[in-house]
């Protein structure tokens, strides 16, 4: 976490993305997401100094007035999360401020004809809209941002936050056209309707595929978006954290038995590369006739990693669930291998292998990837324990309430 802040702070400082090769910096929406995302893990990890250093930059350059346009998703579960979270870890008004300051001016985007919200807001003019070449929103988007406006409505007493994002659950809940639960991907924010023209979205029932016995401790599941796709995203390894924490909180044990199963899998999505790292994607070979059971299609570039959290952050569900200590130790091959492959020095040449790294570090790898692989590590189970917090989708901490405000 040092080295990538210091590496941030020193050719990137205020800007939303480093560019490690570079040494430069990109820009998404212009918000420091990166420092924002960063903040509650250095508090975390008591790197104040560095946490004081960010503070300031919030306090006198963060400002939402300008004319840019940003995504209502992830500029919630990133910006609006990591303030909330930070106000919650410190007690400083200063983080509640700017994100009341943020989640007012985002509100624009749920003025639609079906209260399902844009996916993008102007946040100095006040205007929403969706993409240019669709009506619609993306139904993992629309449904992941409950959790940070209930919260401001919470804090606040201002009832506004929660009953817009209240809305949405309630039309979601109510529509017809699910198969066996599930839900298709995308709904129209006009007619506010699902539109069938992807596949479903959502798991655990016909989109769960049982891969063959061949991989380790037998049985093992992937989750596949259509039963003709052998293949898993990276993205599905945070379902065996959810599905441990469901179990926790009182759900059958078939739920814990499921995510044991997933987990070995998508430890061995990682196990089973030479880097000992997981692209974003891999392929399933259910004959195995030559002896490998996960392969990559390396001239696809979503196939290539990018640092991502999801099976890191399951590590840490599973661990402080089970204690089994396997778990910690698949955590610790994960951060080796970041150390030896993807970790870029000062006097960097070369890179061990083809193709070298991407000339980029996602905000989420320091608000997310280290803040899980910490949490793994920590001795103190108490440390945001799981029964008083719950982590929003970009692992920014809030507390966890005994009921919804009035």
């Amino acid at each position: 976490m040092i080295h990538a802040w210091k590496a941030y702070k020193d050719y990137a400082w205020g800007h939303d993305e480093l560019k490690p090769i570079s040494k430069s910096f990109g820009e998404w929406f212009g918000l420091g997401l990166t420092l924002i995302d960063s903040l509650d893990t250095m508090w975390i990890l008591d790197l104040k100094e560095e946490f004081e250093e960010a503070k300031d930059w919030v306090e006198k350059e963060l400002s939402f007035n300008k004319n840019t346009d940003v995504n209502l998703f992830e500029t919630t579960i990133r910006v609006l999360g990591g303030l909330l979270s930070t106000y919650h870890l410190t007690g400083n008004g200063l983080f509640l401020e700017k994100a009341v300051n943020l989640g007012t001016r985002l509100m624009p985007a749920f003025k639609t004809p079906s209260k399902i919200p844009f996916s993008d807001v102007n946040i100095g003019k006040g205007t929403a809209h969706p993409p240019r070449w669709t009506s619609d929103s993306t139904m993992a988007e629309v449904t992941s941002i409950q959790l940070e406006f209930r919260e401001l409505s919470r804090l606040t007493q201002e009832p506004q936050y929660q009953e817009v994002v209240n809305e949405v659950m309630k039309l979601v809940h109510q529509l017809s056209g699910k198969q066996d639960g599930l839900v298709p991907m995308f709904i129209n924010t006009n007619s506010g309707q699902f539109t069938h023209k992807g596949p479903l979205l959502n798991l655990l029932s016909s989109s769960l595929i049982i891969s063959h016995p061949r991989l380790p401790d037998c049985t093992p599941l992937f989750v596949s978006p259509c039963s003709s796709r052998c293949s898993q995203d990276h993205l599905v390894c945070f379902l065996p954290g959810t599905l441990a924490l469901g179990f926790h909180n009182g759900l059958p044990d078939d739920h814990m038995d499921l995510a044991v199963k997933l987990m070995e899998t998508c430890h061995q999505m990682y196990q089973q590369m030479e880097t000992g790292l997981s692209p974003e994607i891999v392929h399933f070979n259910l004959q195995a006739s030559d002896g490998r059971d996960i392969f990559v299609k390396v001239w696809l570039i979503a196939d290539i990693g990018i640092l991502l959290p999801e099976t890191v952050e399951s590590l840490f569900y599973m661990y402080r669930f089970t204690k089994d200590t396997k778990y910690r130790d698949w955590g610790w091959d994960i951060l080796q291998s970041f150390n030896n492959y993807t970790k870029v020095h000062a006097t960097d040449h070369q890179y061990p292998i083809n193709p070298g790294p991407r000339d980029k570090m996602e905000s989420f790898f320091l608000g997310e990837t280290l803040k899980y692989l910490y949490l793994l590590f920590s001795d103190d189970m108490e440390l945001l324990s799981l029964d008083n917090y719950v982590f929003n989708t970009e692992a920014h901490p809030l507390p966890i309430w005994p009921s919804s405000p009035k």
